[in-house]
């Protein structure tokens, strides 16, 4: 089913769309402070994100929730999110070591350093966890994003659930608290930029 939001187009993922998912998502977020401070070699980062991404891509079209937003005329995908419904326990990453370590190379220290940090913080309470919310470079400032956290928001407060996510800037954190998210903790990494773990109560 398709949802029509101006002049876009919001719908499910297939497993079809690995290759572009991961292509948006590396374009949007490989060069943040977070993928800055993984790799702060700009050429390996460039070569190294999308094998990095992909593991989480592949992740969530396994056991998560995907959306995609696309130009009505063209179809091209220019935002993405990756949502996983923590409301019962879904396994680990298939190999995940094996596969952060082939993709990642010097930098898996630093993920794992991530990984542990995020988990720290990470509620236990049932909720549906925002993984990763991309726009195209090109499409920012367009109201894609807001447009993809409503789509999914509508579901979650019907069903009276909350969700959680880490905004990795400051800007980021400000659009999801226009979206009725609020700061739950600051996660610092050592020598590396904050992340704001956030939490939104189901809203009547």
């Amino acid at each position: 089913m398709s949802y029509a939001i101006q002049e876009l187009v919001i719908r499910h993922v297939s497993p079809f769309d690995t290759e572009e998912i991961t292509d948006l998502v590396a374009e949007a977020m490989g060069d943040g402070p977070v993928a800055r401070w993984l790799q702060p070699d700009p050429a390996l980062r460039r070569r190294t994100a999308p094998g990095y991404f992909e593991i989480f891509v592949d992740y969530a079209l396994q056991y998560g929730e995907v959306y995609s937003t696309a130009d009505a005329e063209d179809g091209r995908m220019c935002g993405v999110a990756l949502w996983f419904p923590l409301t019962s326990l879904i396994p680990p990453p298939a190999d995940y070591d094996r596969r952060i370590k082939e993709a990642t190379g010097t930098a898996s220290d630093r993920v794992h350093v991530l990984d542990a940090a995020v988990e720290e913080h990470h509620p236990l309470e049932p909720h549906h966890y925002l993984a990763f919310l991309a726009v195209r470079p090109t499409r920012q400032n367009e109201g894609i994003g807001s447009a993809l956290l409503d789509r999914h928001h509508a579901r979650l407060d019907r069903a009276g659930l909350p969700a959680y996510l880490e905004a990795n800037d400051p800007r980021n954190r400000d659009l999801y608290l226009r979206h009725g998210y609020r700061v739950r903790s600051v996660i610092q990494l050592p020598d590396g930029p904050p992340l704001w773990g956030m939490w939104r109560a189901p809203m009547a």
